[in-house]
């Protein structure tokens, strides 16, 4: 009876971690409290892809880290991750390509239209998570 809700400054609340294509279609989708970090997901999210299937991973600075970095490269694909602001050596980003980075906020944003998304009325994760899973598929675009 796993719930994934957690404390945060704004109370309870719960962190919603997305891998889409280019089309921003859901790819893997990973729940977790809401005073998690996001960095240590990127390994979920990237789990089971093979070398050579994906071009480029773009995210943004919660994801940065080393470790991440190089999955990527052993992925044979590219890293296109603003540095984090707390990094001593700051990597260098495309910023062109990390402006294609709007179509997984396009789609938190579609599906967040649902409410039962929005406002999170299951106490279950395995039942928050088929109403998201419901959410991506019916609210895609084309």
């Amino acid at each position: 009876m796993r719930r994934c809700l957690g404390r945060s400054r704004g109370g309870l609340s719960t962190k919603l971690h997305a891998a889409v294509d280019r089309r921003g279609r859901l790819l893997r989708l990973v729940l977790t409290p809401g005073q998690r970090g996001d960095s240590p997901q990127a390994e979920e999210l990237l789990w089971n892809l093979q070398r050579g299937s994906v071009g480029h991973v773009i995210a943004d600075a919660a994801y940065d880290s080393d470790a991440l970095r190089q999955r990527v490269r052993d992925l044979r694909a590219r890293a296109c991750i603003k540095p984090n602001p707390t990094r001593k050596r700051k990597k260098r980003y495309d910023r062109r390509r990390y402006k294609r980075r709007n179509v997984i906020e396009r789609f938190f944003c579609r599906i967040r239209r649902c409410r039962r998304v929005a406002t999170r009325y299951e106490k279950k994760a395995a039942n928050f998570a088929g109403f998201v899973y419901l959410a991506a598929f019916v609210t895609t675009e084309d």
